[in-house]
């Protein structure tokens, strides 16, 4: 059985003139073009922790299959802005699992698209939690809801935006939460 230990955060965007190069370029950019993903649902493992890039990246090899929970878009139109963004959130009891999130779209602004990552993220760990709250309430609103409970400790998110680049090349933004053992 394999539960990860550690988890990571990265985000990168990458322009080629092939859609799939511009993918490759945001993975670069992120620093995870050397692993082989995996993309897994929106668990965050009791008992993991948080690492720096460069901290969880010293624990992989090259060629590694990695889980992850990875957010991407994309885009060849010029000047359309595209984003993508991991929520997360935490419970306060160590032994419980959290929940991560995964957004993608267009028109958002980085903040924007993580905001709404870690909203999702948030409000999925307070319906397991048995936490009610106003889903028609604002963010901000509900998140004071959450706190005052005790039971969800904290919430963040990692986000990239870019705007699609000039001349037909392909534009890739992606956010990634990394997985190690």
């Amino acid at each position: 059985m394999y539960v990860p230990r550690y988890m990571f955060f990265t985000k990168g965007v990458g322009i080629s003139k092939e859609k799939l190069a511009s993918f490759e370029n945001a993975l670069r950019d992120a620093h995870i073009a050397h692993l082989n993903l995996v993309t897994v649902s929106s668990i965050f493992p009791p008992y993991c922790n948080i690492l720096t890039r460069a901290e969880g990246l010293q624990r992989l090899e090259p060629g590694e299959i990695t889980h992850c929970v990875l957010a991407k878009e994309t885009t060849q139109e010029a000047g359309r802005r595209l984003t993508a963004s991991i929520g997360l959130a935490l419970p306060s009891e160590k032994g419980m699992y959290g929940y991560l999130s995964e957004h993608h779209g267009f028109g958002q602004t980085e903040e924007e698209a993580g905001e709404y990552a870690e909203d999702l993220a948030a409000s999925m760990l307070a319906e397991t939690l048995g936490i009610e709250f106003d889903a028609d309430k604002d963010y901000d609103e509900r998140r004071e809801v959450y706190q005052m409970t005790g039971k969800i400790v904290t919430s963040q998110h990692t986000s990239q935006a870019a705007l699609g680049a000039e001349g037909g090349r392909w534009t890739t933004v992606l956010a990634a939460a990394i997985f190690v053992k």
